[in-house]
């Protein structure tokens, strides 16, 4: 059974990483995990994935594709697929950490303002991943 926190976590999943490698998919799941364990963010997956939605200010929340203004409904059937499989896994805590505790990630070929404030953990495919 699909719940609203996996829903919410598979569509980061997908969003954020359906074309790159599993690890990577896993990893960009924990980060929301470890932010639901963190004291700084929301306690719930569904607020940490829409954390800082707002009506009418695209490109203010946590996850890019929350809110550009685009449809948020997974149209790769197979890639959305297995971004259920892996937020189930990292939901339930059934599959391997790989983040180590990250809570920040980005893609490699951006800088955001914060990076060089965060301890940077490791590279997994084209997402750098911090804490």
């Amino acid at each position: 059974m699909i719940t609203e926190s996996i829903m919410c976590l598979a569509l980061n999943v997908y969003f954020e990483a359906r074309s790159q490698s599993l690890t990577e998919q896993i990893a960009v799941a924990e980060v929301v995990m470890n932010r639901v364990e963190s004291p700084y963010y929301p306690d719930t997956v569904c607020d940490v994935v829409w954390h800082n939605k707002y009506p009418n200010r695209l490109h203010k929340c946590q996850f890019s594709w929350a809110c550009d203004g685009r449809s948020d409904r997974p149209r790769e059937k197979k890639a959305w697929a297995t971004a259920q499989e892996v937020a189930a896994g990292v939901f339930s805590g059934r599959t391997q950490r790989v983040a180590e505790g990250a809570i920040y990630y980005h893609a490699h070929y951006v800088q955001p303002y914060w990076a060089s404030s965060q301890t940077r953990i490791k590279r997994i495919g084209a997402h750098i991943f911090y804490r």
